[in-house]
């Protein structure tokens, strides 16, 4: 098994860790909830037996654009990505995954057309540190989220249990106003 982290609203991938043993399993993974798929895709996810716990990944900002290869949006605005930044953080959830769902993960998360791509990362636990995958967006260009995938971001942290303060300053994050249809209109959310 190895572990995912999750970002908050977004994605930080599955990698398999260079340092395991067995390499039939992942030793990582990292998401944060800032990029996140639609709630279809990670009900998916969620399904997946595992185990999580909530961390926190230092040196990194979570930010919101759109990729050179995918202008267009299903969310209809910017979605989350990482970026490196001395001295920030971004919060997310580490996922226990077996190997098998890691091409599944991929492709969830646009990695074969061209919009995000794997990326290691390493993330401290009280265990020590763990080598994670995570997903960065290609091309980025900044573009804020819709009040659609801002709520959605925002209920992955409520739900992951994240720090409060870390999920009032998700709360605080300017939207592009959008009011029209989204996809979020097709989901049923709990």
């Amino acid at each position: 098994m190895g572990k995912y982290f999750r970002k908050t609203t977004g994605s930080v991938g599955v990698m398999p860790s260079s340092a395991c043993q067995d390499r039939q399993k992942l030793r990582s993974a990292l998401r944060a909830p800032a990029d996140e798929p639609p709630l279809s895709r990670q009900a998916k996810l969620d399904r997946t037996p595992g185990s999580y716990t909530s961390l926190c990944l230092q040196d990194y900002k979570l930010n919101f654009g759109l990729s050179d290869s995918h202008t267009g949006s299903e969310w209809h605005g910017g979605a989350a990505t990482i970026e490196a930044c001395p001295g920030a953080e971004v919060w997310g959830v580490i996922w226990t995954l077996s190997n098998e769902h890691l091409s599944s993960l991929d492709n969830q998360e646009g990695v074969s057309v061209g919009i995000y791509s794997p990326q290691e990362v390493s993330v401290e636990t009280d265990d020590g540190v763990i080598l994670c995958r995570t997903y960065q967006m290609n091309g980025f260009h900044p573009c804020p989220p819709s009040p659609q995938y801002k709520q959605v971001v925002c209920m992955g942290a409520r739900r992951s249990g994240l720090p409060m303060e870390y999920q009032k300053k998700l709360e605080e994050i300017q939207t592009n106003n959008y009011s029209g249809p989204s996809i979020l209109d097709q989901i049923k959310i709990e």
